[in-house]
């Protein structure tokens, strides 16, 4: 079983229990019926493959066909998908369908706005670990589908040397010291810095990527100036629409943002029945 699969397969779990009472009571013969997905507001698409798999999930027979593409720019009022199937299975599926879609648009589509917001800058938007148990791989996913770019998945794919690690070790040079170590030789360090000394500290230590934790805009210009190209550069922290682009054009390589996937509004979709 995928990764996706399980995480559908945990929300039908949670979702439909023993059953779904309410369409079984009241549709107790199998019939086709037509159904579409309605976006109800401006969005960026993401996760149509994901709703298309809950309803296979529930009845492969389903008839599921989109009519946009993951990183389409929607209008309020544009069908999405179409669908053919078992009226009581669409139904069982409606719930799980919509609430994973309508996240994965609204990631998309915050993330389609920071990354307009930095347009022409060089600077990359990047996710972080600030995703929602559980769905992280769709998280990611939807930001790479609004134009953004994936920092590491967990704690196994990158090592980023953050406040607590070096108060626990020391210092910034011992704890690059230990992980330089013991990881293999393809594999980046990165360390966060709250002040220029730690900046200079991290630079002596040779590491790949600084990031720039919590810095105003001066602060971090004197930072860029100072790694000169010697390493990546990733602000991070205080980052909003409103401070995206001055932070853009201090020239950092990286704008890392957790409100991309903890703060997201879901996107308004409805599932509408033929005749509805």
């Amino acid at each position: 079983m995928t990764g996706l699969d399980r995480i559908i397969e945990n929300a039908l779990a949670e979702d439909i229990h023993t059953g779904d009472i309410t369409t079984i009571s009241i549709l107790r013969d199998k019939h086709e019926i037509r159904a579409r997905l309605v976006a109800k507001e401006p969005m960026v698409l993401a996760g149509i493959d994901v709703a298309a798999r809950v309803f296979h999930m529930l009845d492969q027979r389903t008839l599921f066909t989109p009519l946009f593409q993951d990183g389409n720019e929607l209008r309020g009022g544009e069908i999405i998908a179409e669908m053919l199937g078992d009226a009581s299975m669409l139904l069982h599926g409606e719930r799980v369908a919509l609430n994973l879609l309508q996240r994965m648009c609204g990631v998309a589509t915050l993330t389609a706005r920071y990354v307009a917001a930095v347009k022409g800058t060089g600077a990359r938007i990047v996710d972080t670990r600030k995703t929602a148990p559980g769905l992280r791989i769709l998280d990611k996913y939807a930001v790479r589908a609004g134009g953004g770019f994936n920092h590491r998945f967990g704690l196994y794919d990158g090592v980023l040397i953050k406040e607590n690690h070096i108060t626990a070790a020391g210092s910034i040079t011992v704890a690059v010291s230990r992980a330089r170590d013991l990881i293999p030789h393809t594999m980046k360090i990165e360390v966060e810095t709250e002040t220029l000394a730690e900046v200079a500290e991290a630079l002596t230590c040779g590491v790949d990527i600084i990031m720039l934790d919590n810095m105003d805009g001066p602060t971090i210009r004197t930072a860029v100036k100072m790694v000169a190209g010697r390493a990546l550069v990733e602000a991070s922290g205080g980052v909003n629409l409103e401070t995206v682009r001055e932070i853009a054009e201090t020239g950092v390589d990286i704008i890392s943002v957790g409100a991309l996937t903890h703060s997201a509004r879901a996107m308004d979709i409805s599932m509408l029945l033929e005749g509805s």
